[in-house]
C-alpha cells in the first residue's frame, strides 16, 4: 500500500512546485548575483551599517534582505527590480545618515537617546518605566557584568543601541545595596526582625532599619524590603 502511494506521488510538485528542473540553474545564478549585490551594498553602508543595529539600521538591514531574497528563488520577480530598490534604499540610508550627523534634534527622533536606568546605587524610577525592560532581564545583564548588588553601581546606562553601559564606584566606596542575585526578592518583608540594612524590592533605595515595621520607602512609597547586600565586586 505504502509502496502505490509512493509511486503515485508527484515528487517533482513536492521538491520544484510549479517549476520545471531547469529553473534550478536559474536560481543559482540570481542566488550569486543578488549575493554579490549584498557584498557592495553593505560596502557602500560602511562599517555603521553592519555594527550593533539601531532601528533605522535595523529596518534598513530588513529592506535590503527581502529585496535580495525574493528574486532568487521567486521567478515572477526581477533583478533589476531588486537592484532598483537596493539602490534606493542605500540612497535613503545615506540622506537619513547626513541628517543625523547636522541635527541632533533628527538624531533623537530617529534613533532615541541614552537613558540613566541606575544612579548612585538606586533605580531611577521614572526613566525605567518609559523602557521596555523588565527586572529580571536587566538584573541577568548586570550580572553578567560581574555585579552583584546596585550598591557597586555609581550609574548605568542604556544606550540607543540596547546595550548597558555601567560606571562602577570604588572598592572603598561601594555601599549597601539590592541584591540582584537569583532569588533574592522572594523573602520580601514588611516588618523587620533583625536590624540592619534593607534595601526596596521596587527602587533600590536601601536605608538602615530597627526593628519594627519596615515602613514605606521614601522614595516610591512601596512597602517590601530585603536584606541589602555589601559585596563587591570581583574582577
Amino acid at each position: 500500500m505504502l509502496s502505490i502511494f509512493l509511486l503515485q506521488f508527484d515528487w517533482k510538485e513536492l521538491l520544484l512546485g510549479t517549476e520545471e528542473w531547469s529553473f534550478l540553474l536559474e536560481i543559482a545564478l540570481r542566488t550569486i548575483i543578488m549575493f554579490i549585490t549584498i557584498i557592495i551594498g553593505l560596502r557602500v553602508l560602511g562599517k555603521r551599517g553592519v555594527k550593533q543595529l539601531s532601528l533605522f539600521e535595523l529596518v534598513v538591514i530588513i529592506g535590503l534582505g527581502s529585496a535580495a531574497g525574493d528574486p532568487m528563488f521567486y521567478k515572477e520577480v526581477g533583478i533589476v527590480s531588486s537592484i532598483v530598490v537596493f539602490v534606493l534604499i542605500i540612497l535613503m540610508y545615506t540622506l537619513v545618515t547626513y541628517l543625523i550627523g547636522k541635527s541632533k534634534k533628527f538624531e533623537t527622533l530617529l534613533e532615541g537617546k541614552s537613558i540613566c536606568l541606575i544612579e548612585n546605587g538606586e533605580f531611577s524610577i521614572e526613566n525605567f518605566k518609559k523602557e521596555n525592560l523588565g527586572s529580571d532581564e536587566f538584573f541577568a545583564e548586570l550580572r553578567l557584568k560581574g555585579i552583584s548588588q546596585l550598591g557597586q553601581i555609581d550609574q548605568a546606562i542604556e544606550e540607543v543601541s540596547g546595550e548597558i553601559s555601567v560606571f562602577y564606584f570604588e572598592d572603598d566606596q561601594v555601599k549597601y545595596g539590592l541584591s540582584i542575585m537569583p532569588d533574592s526578592l522572594k523573602n520580601a518583608v514588611k516588618y523587620i526582625t533583625e536590624e540592619g540594612y534593607y534595601s526596596c524590592t521596587f527602587c533600590g533605595h536601601t536605608e538602615e532599619k530597627n526593628t519594627g515595621s519596615a515602613g514605606n520607602c521614601p522614595k516610591c512609597k512601596k512597602d517590601k524590603w530585603v536584606p541589602a547586600s555589601n559585596r563587591k565586586r570581583i574582577t
